[in-house]
């Protein structure tokens, strides 16, 4: 029950937040808030995501139906992507992490930004392109066009850039110590507030990837433990 309370808390803050900014707000250049909102929508469309995510690892509920259901809506919802192909990318992550198998890693270079882009363009298709363009042009009736592209569309791509940079590049980026075995994975530092803050404590990967049963607001106490371990 915890699991579908949390999904849908962060659903609803998602929604809540992204009504209100297009609603009731502009988007002026000019004003500080416009980006305070922007990067507050980011963060709340990296927790859709990551709501995702926890669906495909069967972490909200008991009930496969229930995953699916919260897997697909919060991939939707977040650009349009697809869940099916989300789910089956990320279960090659966890067989093959930052090997040439794995959909998630580009071998070819580690530049972050050559990287970034292929990661994007592995979970793009055709459908998302159309989705987000009727919907776009739907919303627009109702909605201005710049506060449709501030407060919708450029939170989604920071989101991205979120996700990318503290739950793929920094865990899994070369060089791979002896450390980071058996996931080639390494685990963010610093106080677990930062960790939440950063990323819904994603930054704790090698946690993750060692015992993926655990959703993703309880990895601190795995981390924790790992801590406890390595200083006993």
């Amino acid at each position: 029950m915890m699991g579908v309370f949390i999904a849908i808390v962060v659903l609803l803050c998602w929604l809540a937040h992204l009504t209100y900014s297009l609603v009731f707000l502009q988007a002026e250049p000019s004003s500080v808030w416009t980006y305070f909102h922007v990067v507050v929508q980011a963060y709340l469309y990296t927790g859709l995501f990551i709501t995702g995510h926890d669906a495909m690892h069967g972490l909200i509920s008991k009930k496969r139906s229930v995953n699916t259901l919260f897997g697909w809506i919060s991939s939707l919802l977040f650009a349009g992507l697809s869940y099916q192909k989300l789910r089956t990318n990320h279960y090659l992550h966890h067989q093959f992490p930052a090997t040439e198998k794995d959909p998630d890693y580009y071998i070819r270079s580690q530049n972050f930004f050559v990287w970034w882009f292929v990661f994007l363009k592995r979970y793009a298709t055709i459908w998302q392109f159309l989705l987000m363009a009727v919907a776009f042009n739907i919303l627009k009736i109702w909605v201005g066009v710049p506060e449709l592209i501030v407060f919708w569309i450029v939170p989604a791509l920071l989101a991205t850039f979120q996700l990318f940079f503290v739950g793929t590049y920094l865990p899994h980026r070369e060089p791979h110590s002896e450390s980071m075995q058996p996931h080639r994975a390494r685990s963010q530092r610093g106080p677990h507030w930062w960790a939440m803050l950063s990323c819904y404590f994603f930054g704790y990967h090698w946690e993750h990837h060692e015992i993926p049963r655990v959703p993703w607001w309880q990895l601190y106490s795995e981390k924790d433990k790992r801590k406890g371990e390595r200083s006993a």
